[in-house]
């Protein structure tokens, strides 16, 4: 039997605020347990919740990127569950109105073609805390630190048909919270992660099967390992004869695979109902219009501009478009030189994006401005150097610092194109090879890449390329 898998993801994107959505705790990664928790946060009695406006504007931002329905009127609803890292005993979110419904996003897929993804809605709520199970000789800590932190969960439709679907919709999730600076999407740290829905049936059925959920899975890695295992499992268990139980699963990493973690709650077990505490959250058109100016270039946009005003690829548009700063780095770039995009492409994904990558660094540490890798292009053009000992200047601004023409000028590297000296050095490999140029004129042709060779080592590779093999193909013709 053929098999269709359905996919649906729920990310929760943790809102760049400085403070709380309820509370002015602050939300710093890192600080020391339980240092940034306040009565609130805990839910102590007597104290009262205050919504945070600035994750109310990242959450209608968000929305008007993904051309979504903004709710005039919301309402902040109680989730109630017991867990040791929920203090109140009820997680604030919204339910029947949520801030954010029915928008979409468009993916890429690896064929080329493009689909179009329905978020069905985006909630504001607060996260819980925290269970430390390590170092603590058989019991549990509760760091309650992140207790409180705003998060904008995304909840995508069954529209995901494979693992390489949903892994492309929440890189593109990804790309666009950061484009629009609402959350730094670390992944380490928590501030972007997913659960997953999924389940399988027969190919061309329309009702969908009995889904199980992923939860908490922080790397495109593992949610692609994870999804994979679970569509491999479903399959088998329906292939012989047994039933899929609607569950809760983890996934481990280290084997490479999902296990239970609880029968899955509906929305009844929640016992959901308005928080008494809140006002139903109201927005007006001026609101909404005062962020929408506020939005910048987004992604398809820029990546569109790129192909459009650089003349570049839809690979080449699209991998410097995957982050702000990347974009920002190459058009700094491309002005530096006056010109040369295509040049510049390559080099920031080629040599810079590897160096970058081999200390794990990203393109806002790179120790090369836009400026000074500019400045390079600039003398490969002008052929001062060569494209090859550009590599060799690239690697001495990279760890040591310093612009080109100072690299240059101290290493001695500037290229041979003095038409005399290249002349001199051609007559000096064809006199110190008189066997190989016999054969070459006997019609041996692919000797003329060991003449080029011989010439570029005793100038140690200075000599200009084209004129160097001009000026020889020349002189052998004699």
């Amino acid at each position: 039997m053929q098999w269709e898998t359905v996919i649906g993801l729920e990310i929760h994107a943790q809102l760049a605020t400085k403070s709380k959505i309820f509370s002015g705790a602050a939300t710093t990664y890192g600080a020391l347990p339980n240092t940034q928790a306040c009565a609130i946060d805990l839910g102590l009695p007597g104290v009262l919740p205050v919504l945070n406006e600035a994750a109310v504007r990242m959450a209608v931002k968000f929305g008007l990127a993904i051309e979504a329905e903004i709710a005039k009127r919301s309402i902040f609803a109680r989730k109630n569950y017991f867990y040791p890292d929920l203090p109140k005993g009820y997680q604030i979110s919204q339910y029947e109105l949520p801030i954010v419904a029915d928008g979409h996003i468009v993916i890429s897929l690896e064929d080329g073609t493009e689909k179009s993804i329905m978020i069905t809605r985006a909630h504001l709520e607060e996260d819980a805390g925290k269970s430390l199970h390590e170092d603590f000789h058989g019991m549990t800590g509760i760091d309650l630190n992140r207790a409180g932190t705003p998060l904008l969960e995304i909840v995508s439709g069954p529209d995901l048909r494979s693992t390489r679907e949903a892994v492309a919709y929440m890189k593109k999730i990804h790309t666009l919270v950061r484009y629009l600076e609402i959350c730094d999407g670390n992944m380490q740290e928590g501030s972007f992660r997913c659960d997953a829905n999924i389940s399988i049936r027969p190919q061309g059925q329309k009702s969908l099967g009995t889904r199980t959920e992923l939860k908490n899975i922080n790397s495109f890695r593992f949610v692609e390992r994870a999804l994979q295992y679970e569509i491999e499992r479903q399959i088998e268990i329906l292939e012989s004869g047994g039933k899929i139980i609607q569950e809760t699963r983890l996934f481990d990493p280290s084997k490479n695979e999902t296990r239970s973690m609880r029968t899955k709650e509906e929305a009844t077990d929640y016992r959901y109902f308005p928080d008494p505490d809140l006002l139903p959250l109201i927005l007006d058109d001026e609101f909404i219009q005062k962020i929408r100016v506020t939005l910048p270039e987004l992604p398809d946009t820029k990546r569109n501009r790129f192909m459009l005003a650089y003349k570049l690829s839809t690979y080449d548009a699209s991998v410097l478009t995957v982050s702000r700063e990347l974009a920002d780095y190459f058009e700094a770039m491309v002005e530096a030189t006056g010109g040369e995009p295509k040049l510049c492409a390559n080099w920031v994904m080629g040599d810079l994006a590897a160096a970058l990558n081999k200390e794990n660094k990203n393109i806002e540490d790179s120790p090369v401005s836009p400026q000074q890798l500019g400045g390079l292009i600039k003398r490969i053009v002008d052929n001062t150097i060569s494209g090859k000992i550009a590599k060799t200047v690239f690697e001495e601004m990279y760890t040591q610092q310093g612009d080109t023409d100072d690299i240059i000028e101290r290493l001695g590297l500037k290229q041979v194109t003095d038409t005399a000296s290249i002349e001199s050095l051609i007559d000096e490999v064809l006199t110190a090879n008189p066997q190989q140029l016999e054969q070459y004129r006997a019609g041996k042709d692919k000797l003329f890449s060991f003449f080029v060779g011989q010439i570029m080592k005793i100038s140690k590779g200075k000599v200009n390329p084209q004129q160097l093999n001009e000026l020889l193909k020349k002189r052998l013709s004699m």
